[in-house]
């Protein structure tokens, strides 16, 4: 993260977003098919059939762990003044950390619990309505990275920058499976099933069953897997890796159903990855500025997303020039066709999939570290390197409201359910929680 961002401070208003259809569009390949996509609408699978298609899954025995290695990752203070005493419009401030705080999770079934890892080699589940800890997630040697509870909120898997990955039983707090691979890039759980997923630098893909720490490994090209996910059948996960490539897995037969590099890929490394709802659509976001949008089905590209202004960016840093600018975070909208892209840059860009052009750009002072919809309205979230979370509505691109009080950058945030709590994980030391007021609510 070092030198992202212009280190604008919090509380400043932001400007006003452009109306920017003009400013750009997206390119499509075949609209019939991507109007055809759009009206898939699948009836959402049943959790009891996602998890016994993870029984048939033919995991072969525990391969040998990994060396541990890995460089600690740097941060960056930025925003308020060393010794400026920020407005503070959190609820409650989880202190126990005493390094930057990398990542946060809340519990998916009551959002009662937080779980937060960070730089000090620690992480700590605890409860956001009073910030008393639970347990000490121990033993990590290194920055934990990830940290995230399983979908039923039985259990928490924390894993560090060295490949150390943790799983333990909340109720309790005892350490119930570990397993070492290479470098971690990232972890995730299996939407209803007790099954890992990582990607690790050299490449590989793992999926664990938990506890009994069956494995089954997905080898790709021989690069960082940058960034990958589950899709929402359980079935199949995409994996975006450092060459610009981005492949979707049969995770049963083990096998690759797609593969995008080329012209098809990026151009630069994977930075982020996202489906929508019912998993027929894919987005794919890059250094290289671009975000495409892929038909899971056909493994077709059907439309890129850019801006002029980030395409000159990323061309001035391909030139050698000190600009840079990357996409950081991106997702679909569940009840617009709408999708949000987040740039390192600050740029917000709303763009409407309907009739494939920007509908708002809304500029923060700093760059965007990542963004959240709300599950039932055009509501966007976004937290970034000034330290502040911001609310938008994608409709008009105005703000809705700004929530300040760290005093370094967000480095990840977590919303419930509900949309009604914020906990954020900042370069600060500090995780804090955000209860968000809606005068539409």
């Amino acid at each position: 993260m070092d030198g992202a961002g212009d280190g604008g401070g919090s509380g400043s208003p932001s400007p006003e977003p452009e109306e920017g259809a003009a400013a750009a569009a997206a390119v499509f390949h075949g609209d019939e098919e991507i109007i055809e996509v759009l009206e898939l609408n699948d009836a959402e699978p049943d959790p009891d059939d996602l998890a016994s298609d993870m029984e048939d899954v033919d995991f072969a025995d525990e391969p040998e762990d990994r060396e541990m290695a890995g460089d600690e990752w740097e941060t960056e203070d930025e925003g308020v003044e060393e010794g400026a005493e920020p407005h503070d419009d959190s609820e409650l401030t989880f202190s126990k950390h005493t390094a930057s705080v990398f990542c946060v999770s809340l519990d998916p079934k009551e959002s009662s619990l937080a779980v937060t890892g960070g730089e000090d080699d620690k992480a700590y589940v605890w409860r956001i309505s009073d910030g008393e800890t639970l347990f000490e997630c121990t033993g990590h040697k290194d920055s934990v990275t990830c940290a995230v509870f399983n979908y039923d909120s039985t259990m928490v898997a924390t894993g560090d920058m060295s490949g150390l990955i943790k799983v333990w039983k909340v109720e309790g707090g005892q350490e119930i499976w570990s397993f070492e691979v290479g470098d971690l890039e990232w972890l995730e759980w299996h939407p209803c099933a007790h099954v890992l997923l990582a990607g690790t630098a050299d490449g590989n893909t793992w999926m664990w069953k938990v506890p009994s720490g069956e494995c089954k490994t997905f080898q790709g090209p021989n690069c960082p897997a940058t960034c990958g996910q589950f899709l929402p059948d359980g079935k199949k996960a995409v994996v975006g890796y450092e060459d610009g490539s981005v492949r979707i897995w049969d995770l049963k037969q083990g096998a690759v159903l797609h593969v995008l590099k080329g012209s098809d890929g990026h151009a630069g490394p994977l930075t982020c990855v996202s489906c929508n709802a019912d998993g027929s659509l894919l987005l794919t976001g890059s250094v290289d500025c671009d975000t495409k949008m892929v038909n899971t089905v056909t493994g077709k590209v059907v439309g890129i997303f850019r801006t002029e202004s980030n395409v000159s960016k990323a061309s001035k840093r391909e030139e050698g020039e000190s600009e840079t600018n990357s996409v950081e975070s991106l997702g679909f909208c569940n009840v617009m066709p709408l999708v949000a892209v987040g740039y390192l840059d600050g740029t917000l860009a709303v763009y409407d999939v309907s009739s494939q052009t920007l509908r708002h750009r809304c500029q923060h002072e700093s760059g965007i570290v990542q963004l959240l919809w709300e599950d039932t309205s055009p509501v966007v979230y976004t937290c970034s390197l000034d330290g502040a979370v911001r609310l938008w509505d994608s409709r008009s691109g105005k703000m809705i409201s700004e929530y300040c009080g760290h005093t370094a950058e967000i480095l990840d945030f977590a919303l419930n359910k509900e949309a009604s709590i914020v906990v954020t994980a900042s370069g600060d030391h500090k995780a804090k929680v955000f209860c968000v007021q809606r005068p539409d609510r």
